[in-house]
């Protein structure tokens, strides 16, 4: 008997969960869904199933015939949520929970039509990782066991409501609609997904259409028309696409990430429409978790490495297939500049800035960063070199073909590429990425013409003619370049030549912001005021709100600030700030 992930009530004694059947209406008024999940077990079973809960109002528990099965509803522990013990009766293959979910759902955020791109609609949607599918369904919420799943979404017949799933039909009712949905692939539990609004839908490409609100759509068209071109890319490298459509849903300026890779569905934050495709990198990303995550996942938040650093490692090599190596290695030197930052925000409590955690009694979402996405991605690299490029290329190929649809943890991986690639994980000293804190001595390190160039303006406000071919990754690098006490002298140059407080690009503005704050460059203040209140991304979040908690009179403007736009802000969005905030 035990419980192989730190983060879930599930006993690896007890039946495993094979496929989800899942019914829900929305109800706006009172923020709740009222739902019912019936799950179909691999084996009939007598004796208890635990269920992970967070919130849930359980109403009944029956089985398959409709009799009710007796359950306790454990108090809630912190980050773990209440267990859900039902008591099956010999012979039981199927367990229906009747519930409805709390206002205040960690998963859930549900918006009003005034803070909608239209203005008149109200929109819902979901975002379950790492372990917040919990607060939506009763299952066992861990990547350890993938279902497959049929979801029936009962909405208002005005609104749209998608999945991450094949649609199956909607059939409209009176004043509701109802739109069901088919995942025939095994899924891990967070990457359950919907939203519910106003939506339009633009053909992209024979596989991939983007969803929006109506009045986003043709931006979000054009600025991801090439991810046609994107997943061909990613086929040639990583071998045939699993889930057979890539489709997008620009999301609201509140969605707490970048995007989220829910197969058929991908999530991006609307900060991604730049107007000239800049910042589609994202895109890569989360196409590249179509191999890496969603089709191998990792069995634990404690082995997420194997999820992001693969998938930072495919996106760089998408990136490098499009673009070219130099805009490959900007990404890379950017992401270089994140880890150190991340080592750096850990360093009392190092052993997070190790790639396999040991994360019992921590909550998955406090301990993310950029190390596993970065320092994973420094692994592989490692490995790459190491081994060269073909013989690598080939590894990879095998490894996802031998792990297909399966969760994977970094001893089972290690073994893998003993087996596949002898002596190469000793050659790269492997241990001292997996189960060390901070940055390896020999980890690689991105070259480029451009980073060439790059490093020889540090220091100095570049002129026009320096800047005139730059990426928005070259701004961000010469931002977070910039040495620390630059003088606020520096930062007015740099505004009047390049207007960078007035930056349309939310990365390169976030980077100016957050080092203009820290510099006491005044005129950022209002900037970030009102951006601060535009957008619920996390990645823009953390910095402005750490940059204004500097000093006691930002502090008391950082919870001013908070207090006024909390609501916009997503549940693990809130989360976040509120521990920056309490920190500083």
């Amino acid at each position: 008997m035990a419980r192989l992930d730190p983060h879930s009530y599930n006993d690896d004694t007890q039946p495993e969960t094979e496929s989800l059947t899942w019914k829900a209406r929305v109800d706006f008024n009172t923020r709740r869904l009222h739902a019912e999940a019936t799950l179909s077990l691999k084996e009939s079973s007598a004796g208890p199933l635990d269920l992970d809960t967070r919130d849930l109002e359980i109403r009944a528990v029956v089985d398959g015939e409709g009799k009710p099965l007796p359950f306790l509803l454990s108090p809630p522990e912190p980050i773990l949520g209440s267990r859900l013990r039902v008591e099956l009766k010999p012979g039981t293959k199927q367990v229906t929970v009747r519930y409805r979910t709390s206002p205040q759902a960690s998963a859930l955020q549900w918006l009003t039509p005034a803070q909608t791109a239209g203005g008149e609609y109200p929109y819902l949607f979901s975002q379950c990782q790492a372990i917040h599918a919990r607060s939506v369904v009763p299952l066992q919420d861990t990547p350890r066991i993938r279902i497959r799943y049929r979801a029936e979404l009962t909405v208002s017949k005005e609104l749209k409501a998608v999945m991450g799933a094949g649609f199956a039909g909607r059939e409209e009712q009176g004043v509701e609609a109802v739109e069901r949905y088919e995942m025939p692939q095994p899924i891990p539990p967070y990457l359950l997904a919907f939203a519910v609004g106003r939506l339009a839908a633009k053909e992209l490409g024979p596989r991939s259409r983007v969803w929006a609100e109506p009045e986003v759509l043709e931006r979000a068209a054009e600025e991801f028309e090439d991810v046609d071109s994107m997943l061909r890319a990613a086929e040639a490298l990583f071998g045939t696409y699993d889930w057979e459509r890539f489709d997008l849903l620009t999301m609201p300026p509140s969605f707490p990430y970048g995007g989220m890779e829910n197969p058929r569905l991908t999530f991006l934050t609307p900060t991604l429409l730049a107007g000239d495709k800049s910042l589609v990198s994202v895109v890569a990303h989360e196409l590249a978790h179509s191999w890496t995550g969603n089709l191998v996942t990792n069995a634990s938040a404690e082995h997420f490495w194997l999820n992001e650093g693969f998938t930072v490692f495919a996106e760089r090599r998408i990136v490098e297939a499009l673009y070219g190596t130099d805009v490959a290695m900007l990404h890379a030197a950017l992401g270089r500049r994140a880890l150190e930052e991340a080592t750096h925000h850990f360093r009392a409590h190092p052993q997070l800035t190790a790639l396999r955690t040991h994360l019992t009694g921590v909550d998955p979402d406090e301990a993310f960063s950029q190390v596993p996405y970065e320092k994973g991605y420094l692994l592989l690299r490692a490995l790459e070199d190491a081994v060269g490029r073909p013989a690598f290329d080939g590894f990879l190929k095998r490894y996802l073909e031998a792990h297909r649809f399966q969760a994977l943890t970094t001893e089972q991986f290690t073994a893998f590429v003993e087996k596949e690639l002898p002596g190469a994980l000793a050659k790269v000293d492997a241990d001292a990425y997996l189960n060390k804190p901070g940055i390896p001595a020999g980890a690689p390190v991105p070259r480029s013409e451009r980073l060439e160039r790059m490093t020889k303006l540090k220091g100095r406000v570049p002129t026009a003619e320096d800047v005139k071919d730059w990426t928005p990754a070259e701004w961000q690098l010469y931002i977070e370049w910039l040495p620390k006490g630059t003088s606020r002298d520096v930062f007015r140059q740099m505004d009047e030549r390049f207007h960078l407080t007035k930056s349309q690009n939310s990365e390169v503005l976030v980077a100016w912001l957050a080092a203009a704050l820290k510099a006491g460059w005044e005129p950022a203040l209002g900037r970030t005021e009102a951006f601060l209140g535009e957008v619920g991304r996390m990645k823009y979040l953390k910095p402005l709100y750490g940059a204004l908690s500097a000093t006691p009179e930002g502090k008391v403007l950082a919870r001013s600030l908070f207090n006024r736009y909390a609501e916009r802000y997503h549940p693990i969005a809130q989360a976040a700030v509120e521990s920056i905030l309490n920190r500083a």
